[in-house]
């Protein structure tokens, strides 16, 4: 007992050993010319916190133990100093960086953007807030290899090198988001991007420490909801802004403040504005015809867009042309508000955010939808009647999204005093997601998901080796009701394991990593039966097949004898593993070569696997994987489903000292069983069941059931800048996609190829630019797409940095769309009835105390 005793003492000693030789050592942060640097960021290896170097390049940091400085700025590259306790002054110098170097959260070992071995960028500071847009996917379309799903700029995602949706996962502090952006491209995310400290983008599969989810990509956005440094101070920040093209007011604010280690955060969005602004443009007749069919969402053949075609031979009189696009009004508001203990070994905190906004959905309609009108009260969009400035005379008609989000997020980081654990990290959320589609007044489908998401990693050194092992627990309960649920109630769990590791030989850096996870989906489906009798000739009588029991359901009651409908209790179980192996090669100073190579498998998400019914967005009706067309009737058979396997590999060529820096990745994708969705040639109605294409009725919806086949992607990034002297510097970026089935049919919706130069100016407090974008057309199409026509954005702005009363001040004017140019964007599902915005002042002020 008594060794017992002794033992537990010593592993307590260990863990938890008080502060009893800790010293400040104080420091000052220099540049290669000698001058302070402030706003560097000093932080203590296997602690949460930091500390910040003032407008003298000073600081004072803690230290208890012998460990390493790691001073980060941005755009300077990093530097690592080893410490201990005895060391009374330290001088750190900074070398600037050619290209942007940012410290990456979501990198998990504290690496910045040029040390990863995976692709990634960053947007942060100024930057980011004047790029900031209503959307993650408008915010970031402009960097390499980024692009926009775009059903207007209200609800909008993030593409990464063609692959979005299901396969790009959004995180928040490295949570899920758990909205339910994967079901539809009308469904906005739930992240503001003028909150946010910094927006990550890891390019390629990041599925070893975010799941499945992520056989794409990551998007994480950063910010300081709870805060993780000692705050000592009251701070904030103020903007407002105007944007001409959609008469949006946007106003935000941030405040913190913090005493003895109690922190306190607090920021908030407001956003309010109407429909926005085109160039000239034909409207599709289903615009203005009579026809109620929505097959102009790329499902069908027609015109190039852009051209001044007809669009239907057999319509004489000229299309009829808009210059604003209808029903993309948005009323949003957020808050976040947070709170932390910080000491030198322990963070703690909380933080809540609300999320309330309503937005148009454009060319969305429901005709011939009925919606129950009764018990909708409380959904009266009382603020609805303020849009009528905001739309035109078919706002009445028009369908608008309501949508509600609350936010918990907790944290807890423990520094320990050990030459094995670092830190113990803990990362967990509870989100409760609704979202509602509205018109009338009454609401005709909601979609929930409520997620409970919990993240424990703890960070180690072995040896040599540095690295993160760490458990992943995510459990979603996700269900739509009404006229649009076209997928099942459906439960998703997994739990995952996770290890990453990392080793540095001389000038190259190796990095290994693994995942194991399991996938579990439960849902209750419907399957139609038919009696032995022979009722062939009432088929297209028979249900809707949608296997919603709310779904039309009173329109079959007079067939019920020729069909029944059993409750399947249907349950996926996977596990899924990928791995990866990777590693940087510093060949010469400012240079740096990376490879990676990764295997990721993903289990599919219920829009891929149990969609059943008709997808008003998208306008079409959608099976999923688990569904067959068997003699013109749908069953569900779901015994073939396969995991999708990526194979993914990714070199980089980066410079990044001196004035000239440039980074060149050069990926390809392999992709087995790749889910996606193909025309089965099939119309739908409810009234008519299946029917060919030859012989459809008016408002049939054409069938587009999800399969998997193998595809390939492949492509080139580039992101070069050059420094001419201290006031002036160009950039150029361009990025190319080719991604096709292994049968050479091209996949639907990829981007075009983009190719820009940046130039920028700055001088004594003022700052310019101007960004010239070519997005070519793409006619690598697949065979129910049309080729899309390129289009050139020419966007500038001007920034002037004051001070006065003690506050310093930004204030800015951005003109996008500076042309007026017309462009539409091939990866959008509503391309033609939702051209970019044009020309638009955005005149804005920002404050910081």
């Amino acid at each position: 007992m008594m060794k017992q005793s002794l033992i537990s003492s010593a592993i307590l000693t260990a863990l938890f050993s008080s502060n009893v030789f800790a010293a400040d050592i104080k420091g000052k942060v220099l540049d290669n010319n000698n001058q302070p640097v402030s706003g560097a960021k000093i932080h203590l290896h296997g602690k949460s916190q930091s500390v910040t170097s003032d407008k003298n390049g000073q600081f004072t940091i803690n230290v208890d133990v012998d460990s390493q400085l790691h001073i980060t700025k941005n755009n300077y590259l990093d530097e690592r100093l080893d410490v201990t306790t005895s060391n009374g002054y330290v001088t750190v110098v900074l070398k600037p960086s050619a290209v942007e170097s940012i410290v990456v959260y979501a990198s998990a070992l504290h690496k910045n953007s040029i040390e990863m071995a995976s692709p990634v960028t960053v947007l942060a500071g100024d930057e980011l807030k004047n790029a900031a847009k209503p959307t993650l996917g408008e915010t970031l379309k402009g960097q390499p290899g980024i692009n926009s799903s775009y059903f207007g700029p209200v609800s909008s995602s993030p593409i990464i090198r063609g692959l979005d949706g299901p396969r790009v996962k959004i995180t928040q502090n490295g949570l899920d988001s758990s909205d339910a952006s994967r079901v539809g491209p009308d469904h906005a995310n739930t992240n503001d991007s003028l909150s946010a400290q910094q927006i990550e983008v890891l390019r390629g599969p990041a599925t070893l420490l975010y799941g499945s989810g992520a056989i794409g990509g990551v998007v994480n956005v950063v910010d300081n909801r709870i805060p993780t440094d000692i705050i000592e101070s009251l701070s904030g920040a103020a903007e407002y802004s105007h944007d001409t093209v959609s008469n949006t007011n946007t106003y935000a604010a941030v405040l913190e403040a913090g005493h003895e280690g109690f922190n306190f955060h607090f920021d908030g969005v407001s956003r309010k504005g109407g429909d926005y602004e085109t160039p000239q443009f034909n409207l599709p007749h289903e615009e203005h015809g009579e026809d109620d069919h929505h097959d102009d969402h790329d499902h069908d053949a027609h015109d190039d867009h852009g051209s001044e075609a007809d669009h239907d031979d057999h319509h004489e009189e000229a299309p009829e042309t808009a210059n604003k696009v209808d029903n993309t009004y948005i009323d949003s508001q957020q808050v976040n508000f947070g709170t932390s203990y910080v000491n030198d070994h322990l963070t703690l905190g909380l933080a809540f955010g609300r999320i309330e906004t309503d937005y148009g959905i454009p060319a969305h309609s429901h005709e011939g939808h009925d919606h129950d009108h009764d018990d909708h009260d409380d959904h009266d969009h009382d603020a609805h009647d303020d849009h009528d400035d905001h739309a035109d005379e078919h706002t009445e008609e028009a369908v608008y999204a309501r949508v509600k989000q609350d936010r918990w997020q907790a944290l807890f980081n423990y520094s320990l005093h050990n030459q094995w654990i670092e830190s113990i990290n803990v990362r967990a959320g509870y989100t409760d997601y609704e979202h509602s589609e509205i018109e009338h007044g009454a609401t005709g489908t909601t979609f929930k998901n409520k997620t409970t998401e919990l993240r424990t990693g703890v960070e180690h050194r072995i040896g040599e080796w540095h690295g993160i092992i760490g458990y992943h627990y995510s459990d979603s309960d996700y269900e739509a009701q009404g006229a649009e649920a076209f997928t099942p109630a459906t439960e998703t769990k997994s739990h995952a394991l996770f290890l990453l590791e990392e080793r540095t030989f001389g000038d190259f850096t190796l990095e290994l990593g693994a995942r194991i996870e399991d996938f579990q989906l439960s849902s209750l489906v419907t399957n139609k039966s038919h009696h032995d009798d022979d009722h062939d000739d009432h088929a297209d009588d028979d249900h809707d097949d949608h296997g919603h029991d709310d779904h039309d359901d009173h329109e079959h009651d007079d067939h019920d004898d020729h069909a029944e409908f059993e409750t399947v209790a249907y349950e996926l179980d996977m596990t899924n593993f990928s791995a990866s192996i990777g590693g940087v090669y510093n060949f010469a100073e400012g240079h740096n070569f990376a490879v990676n190579l990764s295997r990721s498998e993903r289990a599919p998400l219920t829009a891929e696997l149990l969609s059943n019914g008709t997808h008003i967005a998208t306008g079409t009706y959608e099976l999923g994987l688990g569904y067959e067309i068997e003699e013109g009737e749908i069953h569900f058979e779901p015994q073939t489903i396969e995991q999708e396997t990526a194979t993914n590999v990714d070199f980089s060529v980066r410079r990044f000292m001196g004035d000239f820096g440039y980074t060149v990745n050069v990926f390809y994708n392999d992709i087995a069983n790749y889910y996606y969705q193909q025309n089965t040639g099939l119309m739908y109605t409810a009234e008519h069941g299946l029917e060919e294409a030859d012989h459809f009725h008016e408002g049939a919806s054409p069938v587009f059931k999800f399969v998997s086949n193998d595809a390939e992607l492949y492509g080139i990034e580039l992101d070069a800048h050059y420094r001419i002297n201290d006031k002036n510097r160009v950039k150029v970026f361009a990025d190319s996609i080719t991604a096709k089935l292994d049968n050479d049919q091209y996949l639907p919706r990829i981007p075009s190829n983009k190719l820009g130069v940046k130039y920028e100016f700055e001088h004594a407090g003022w700052k310019a630019n101007m960004t010239i974008t070519r997005y070519n057309s793409q006619s690598n199409i697949t065979s129910y797409e049309t080729k899309t026509n390129g289009y050139t954005l020419v966007d500038t702005s001007l920034q002037y940095d004051f001070s006065a009363q003690g506050i310093d001040f930004v204030g800015y004017a951005n003109i996008d769309n500076l042309t007026d140019e017309l462009g539409f964007v091939h990866s959008s599902f509503i391309k033609e009835q939702a051209p970019l915005p044009g020309r638009n002042l955005k005149l804005g002020l920002r404050a910081y105390f």
